[in-house]
């Protein structure tokens, strides 16, 4: 069972493991026109890899081959984030089904939830709590 982890906490281990890594599954459109993490701080850099393609919506049918492809271990702790924690932990199951050991879904995502307007990124998530992060 994939477990959630507060965004904070998932700061934190990628900052004290050396070979912690943030895997974002949102699309393109998201990174480029929302922002990604910015890990640079603590001198890493985030692994871009499509859980569904925009704009249609279809599953990334090379995600776990991606995943190897970047050089991620079985051995190694992977976060999985995207918008909300909702696609990220069906990223992190279907790693687990693959053989990667060790791994997590960002509770609550990039933006998290919508607050009471419908606008996100006000309520929680990694934005909301403050960590690194760059627009396109």
């Amino acid at each position: 069972m994939v477990e959630d982890v507060a965004p904070q906490r998932v700061w934190q281990a990628l900052s004290e493991q050396p070979d912690a890594q943030l895997v974002d599954v949102r699309t393109d459109a998201e990174w480029a026109y929302v922002g990604v993490p910015d890990l640079s701080p603590i001198g890493k850099r985030v692994l871009l890899v499509q859980w569904q393609s925009f704009p249609t919506g279809a599953p990334n049918g090379a995600f776990v081959a991606e995943l190897e492809a970047a050089g991620l271990t079985a051995e190694q702790a992977i976060y999985f984030i995207c918008r909300s924690g909702a696609r990220s932990l069906y990223a992190a199951e279907r790693a687990e089904q693959a053989g990667f050991r060790t791994v997590y879904n960002v509770a609550d995502g990039f933006e998290g939830p919508p607050d009471a307007q419908g606008h996100r990124g006000r309520v929680a998530g990694w934005k909301t709590d403050g960590l690194p992060w760059r627009q396109g």
